[in-house]
């Protein structure tokens, strides 16, 4: 990614792209109408001299640098400043680990600026070399809010689906794995979900702001934006709540398997506990201990205790401590 990319959108609808070379803002808006959008890789030397060197409001400008970000938006006059997240899809990256945008926008100009890469973004410049130019910063901002959640539906939907294996499996089986796959999803959910609502929240601002230099299209794009953002946090409610739900079933389980061998070990006990006492009694090295010289006196210790044994379990299976 260039420390500077410039898209100048002219009157005509035509999209070239210029160099920034360290030419403020003001220099570089098409004469005649249309609007530049300057986006930034801030993380670079020359990203933060050219955004020093913009001419934008010191609160605008320390907004694109921000280190520390969640998605909200502002108004600081006749500028809308935002903050917003896109799902990081850069190899070997976790799509949870979202990537952080922040936006100027005003009249005639949009000012984008990140760290790393967005796909997102990728996409819009994609739609912009091929001829696709929207009509205004308005414009724009929705069709980059569109992309986010478009960007963000798979992740979210594959994030549905595994919700569903992982609801089979656990009335299958219990194991550790299965609740470590349920962990992470639910956290990764949970990640998404931080910034996913309060995304919706930047979005329903903006559309109540309502800058003069918006048009009508641009808001009725920006409500679809805000839809689609709704509907992906009610998904990841959805999930968030299904895992608890299967977390909660799978405790129930393992505690009841843990009951039953609870109660197993008991009966167990309850049942050694006479026969130990009988035959501890008859083994104590004293005088007078019955049968003691009679050939018949173990059988009939024996099968005494093969009684007892036999008539505790049948009691226990009445009361129905075992089954």
């Amino acid at each position: 990614m260039e420390a500077v990319q410039v898209s100048v959108v002219g009157a005509d609808g035509k999209v070239r792209q210029e160099a920034a070379d360290g030419r403020p803002l003001a220099a570089l808006m098409p004469e005649g109408g249309g609007f530049v959008w300057a986006h930034v890789n801030f993380g670079t030397a020359a990203g933060r001299a050219w955004i020093d060197a913009s001419g934008l409001d010191p609160v605008a400008a320390a907004s694109l640098v921000a280190e520390e970000t969640r998605p909200r938006c502002a108004v600081d006059g006749d500028l809308i400043l935002m903050n917003l997240r896109g799902m990081n899809l850069n190899p070997g990256a976790e799509p949870e680990d979202m990537v952080s945008l922040r936006l100027v926008a005003g009249r005639g100009m949009l000012v984008t600026s990140l760290r790393r890469n967005l796909i997102a973004i990728d996409d819009v410049m994609a739609g912009l070399k091929s001829g696709r130019a929207p009509a205004s910063p308005g414009d724009l901002l929705s069709r980059i809010a569109i992309r986010l959640a478009d960007r963000a539906e798979p992740v979210v939907g594959e994030m549905m689906d595994q919700m569903d294996d992982l609801e089979d499996a656990a009335d299958a089986e219990l194991t550790s794995e299965l609740r470590a796959r349920l962990a992470d999803l639910r956290s990764a959910a949970l990640k998404i979900r931080r910034f996913m609502l309060p995304q919706r929240e930047a979005l329903t601002t903006l559309d109540v702001e309502d800058p003069d230099w918006m048009s009508r299209h641009d808001k009725s794009r920006l409500r679809e934006a805000t839809e689609r953002v709704t509907r992906l946090g009610e998904e990841l409610d959805a999930i968030r709540d299904r895992a608890q739900v299967v977390r909660d079933s799978i405790a129930d389980r393992r505690a009841e398997m843990m009951n039953q061998r609870m109660m197993l070990l008991a009966v167990v006990t309850a049942i050694f506990l006479p026969l130990g006492l009988i035959t501890g009694l008859l083994g104590i090295n004293v005088g007078g201990i019955p049968g003691q010289n009679s050939h018949v006196a173990f059988w009939v210790v024996a099968g005494t205790l093969v009684v007892l044994a036999g008539g505790l379990l049948l009691l226990f299976w009445r009361l129905a401590w075992i089954r």
